[in-house]
């Protein structure tokens, strides 16, 4: 019993011991309490010299004594409760000096919570073009030490101080030389731009210049040239400047090179379509003459606000078309094309231009395309990429423009001077056949029905600027209302053609400030005129303003607005501020409706009785002060917008106006039987009307636009 006793006690005791060794060799495990355990070694990843180069047994290039960094951290493993873990870092570097003896400097930093990045900051006596080699071990708050961090598995960090810029690098274009010959190439045309330094260790160029971001490039190999190609949108003087950069970081000094880009190239076809009324060919500004075919009415209108006189006219049959019976550009080579368009319907796909590819083909198409969901698209094809943006408009002017540009092989499309739709990455396509304007091959051959003028096309970029030039039409004050005091009972516009005739009574405000001073029991002054001296002063009842006939086409951009102040801030029904439309119904309508709390724009799809009508509206408070109210309709993007107080309060989709043929109204509106009403009880003046939609920055200074 003894005995066997014994043996138990024994094997025990072993087993202790065992199970102790096992706790403090197993990682995750925790140590008996007070023992402690040594730090985690660093991780060669956690290593960097001044902060960007990671630690290699490769020797990285730093311009002076680097700032060595290591991230260290203490075991959580033997910790009590209350403890808290903390390290910090011991570095090591060495090397073999010119007399072949090995150097050896040490750091040593102070312990904080951890995990932590510690850093030593080199001394500056460090040798340059030397091999310096380093590691960095953990210590905790009682002496333990990690391994050091090159220890197996590991790598030992090394360094070599580059105490030697670069050379400036020279820049070598030839489409843009920096002389004084002249003026180069052009806008729109792309010029390489090669930099070379003479010293074999430069890994990168900066540049910068006008319209030029800093921005880096790399060679192919250390102390090679680099190239970049860069295109100017402007002409006029330019300059670029560079850098060079080594692999210690190191700058070289700054090389400018200055140049002088020209204009942009001429379009390398050009048809006005301006012609004489019942010629047989288009002449050509550039390019040959294109010939027009029986279907071709040369002698149609023109868009309004444009350089253009006059357009042709295209019936949508087989010859209706124009070609000058050549290619007019390199389809496979930066191109692009513009025209002004006017479709007659939008109901089939149909193209303004294009160009003959192979296979009854053509390589490229700008034109329309119908919608299911919505109006038709205006639409740019090439090859197998067709892009589609804005809306088209039967009977609406816009002008189109697509670029190819095979510099970032994208493809682009412009309505109005704005891009709507591009896309990257588009294969080129050959297109040997002929220039085409007014129909195409393939499936978007359908002759185009409608007007076109001015088709341009070049073989070059034509940048946003310069498309932006060519596409908008700028809105034009067409008349404009001061409304002072007369006696006659109409309030005359400038030019004095078109005076809006006062009905019902309606009288003008025109504060006296001058009698409130001189009464004593005057205490409050009158409100000031929205405007000037005066203004018109409506009683809700049956006074209203009114031309005497249309003041602008409606079926067409516009813009139209004016300066309200309500006399009552809780009207108790809707009441029309301005609207103009026939005899039956407005075209437009603009209301406050107290019911909803809203601004609402109300438009008409037609003249006839018991057409459809859109309202759109905008949360709104009748005021005390002025309200500027303003209507932009603009045909080409198919939308008509209200703003109030400059900010648009209402967008609608909008592809169907018409010319109203009645009078402008100031005051009053079509009611749901026909008949007028909605009187507007309050203050009006500064009436404008303009030709073409004003922009969202001109309705903000509507009233002193001229």
């Amino acid at each position: 019993m003894i005995t066997h006793s014994r043996r138990r006690a024994g094997t025990g005791a072993a087993v202790t011991g065992l199970v102790a060794v096992l706790l403090a060799a197993t990682p995750g495990t925790a140590a008996a309490a007070g023992e402690n355990l040594p730090p985690l070694k660093p991780s060669t990843g956690a290593l960097t010299a001044d902060l960007t180069k990671a630690c290699s047994d490769q020797p990285v290039y730093v311009p002076r004594a680097p700032e060595l960094r290591a991230t260290v951290e203490d075991t959580t493993e033997d910790n009590e409760e209350w403890e808290t873990n903390r390290a910090g870092a011991e570095f090591e570097a060495w090397w073999t000096d010119a007399d072949g003896l090995q150097q050896r400097r040490s750091h040593a930093s102070g312990t904080v919570q951890s995990p932590t990045t510690q850093l030593w900051r080199m001394p500056s006596d460090l040798p340059a073009d030397t091999v310096v080699s380093w590691h960095a071990r953990a210590v905790d708050d009682e002496g333990a030490t990690s391994a050091w961090s090159d220890e197996d598995p590991g790598v030992t960090c090394r360094f070599i101080i580059d105490a030697i810029g670069p050379e400036p690098a020279t820049i070598v274009s030839e489409q843009y030389p920096d002389d004084n010959s002249g003026w180069h190439d052009g806008v729109g045309v792309y010029g390489s731009f090669t930099f070379d330094s003479p010293s074999e260790d430069v890994v990168e160029y900066v540049y910068s210049g006008i319209g030029i971001a800093p921005t880096r490039v790399r060679p192919d190999e250390p102390g090679g040239p680099a190239t970049i190609r860069w295109m100017p949108e402007d002409n006029g003087p330019y300059y670029i400047q560079v850098r060079a950069v080594d692999r210690a970081g190191r700058s070289s000094s700054q090389t400018t090179y200055y140049m002088r880009v020209a204009a942009g190239r001429a379009p390398v076809a050009h048809w006005v379509l301006a012609d004489p009324v019942g010629s047989g060919t288009a002449a050509a500004e550039a390019g040959p003459p294109a010939r027009a075919e029986d279907g071709v009415l040369f002698g149609a209108p023109a868009p309004s606000r444009s350089d253009l006189t006059s357009t042709v006219t295209l019936d949508g049959r087989g010859n209706s078309y124009l070609t000058p019976d050549a290619p007019a550009a390199d389809t496979t080579k930066t191109f692009a094309l513009s025209a002004w368009v006017r479709p007659a319907a939008t109901g089939t796909p149909m193209a303004a231009a294009s160009q003959d590819g192979v296979d009854d083909t053509s390589a490229f198409t700008l034109g329309l395309r119908p919608s299911e969901e919505g109006p038709a698209r205006w639409a740019f094809r090439y090859g197998t990429t067709t892009l589609t943006g804005g809306s088209a408009t039967a009977g609406g002017w816009a002008h189109l423009a697509g670029l190819y540009d095979t510099e970032d092989s994208t493809l682009r499309l412009y309505v109005n001077g704005k891009e709507v739709a591009s896309e990257a990455g588009v294969a080129p396509v050959a297109a040997p056949g002929a220039f085409q304007i007014g129909r195409a091959r393939g499936d978007s051959g359908t002759r185009w029905k409608g007007e076109i003028g001015d088709v341009r096309v070049w073989d070059r970029v034509v940048p946003r600027k310069e498309i932006e030039a060519l596409g908008p039409r700028p809105a034009d004050l067409v008349a404009a209302w001061d409304i002072e005091r007369t006696d006659d009972g109409v309030a005359p516009d400038r030019e004095g053609n078109k005076p809006l005739t006062l009905h019902g009574g309606v009288g003008f405000y025109t504060p006296d400030i001058a009698a409130c001073l001189e009464d004593p029991e005057c205490v409050e002054f009158p409100l000031d005129a929205l405007d000037g001296n005066d203004h018109l002063a409506l009683d809700g009842t049956d006074d209203y303003a009114a031309t005497s006939a249309p003041v602008a086409d409606t079926a067409d951009s516009y813009s139209v607005g004016l300066r309200v102040r309500f006399a009552d801030t809780t009207p108790d029904r809707p009441m029309t501020v301005l609207s103009q439309g026939d005899a039956d119904s407005d075209a437009f309508k603009v209301r406050y409706d107290p019911a909803a709390s809203e601004w609402q724009l109300v438009v008409t799809h037609g003249g006839e009785t018991g057409a459809e009508e859109t309202v759109v509206g905008g949360a709104g408070a009748p005021t005390s002060h002025t309200d500027e109210v303003v209507v932009v309709y603009d045909d080409s993007e198919g939308h008509i917008t209200l703003y109030v107080k400059g900010e648009a309060v209402a967008t609608a989709e909008f592809n169907a106006s018409w010319n109203a043929p009645g009078p402008l109204q100031v005051g009053r509106g079509h009611t749901a039987d026909g008949g007028w009403g909605e009187y507007f009880h309050g203050g009006a003046d500064t009436v404008r009307f303009f030709d073409g939609a004003l922009t969202a920055a001109q309705v903000k200074s509507f009233a002193y636009l001229y």
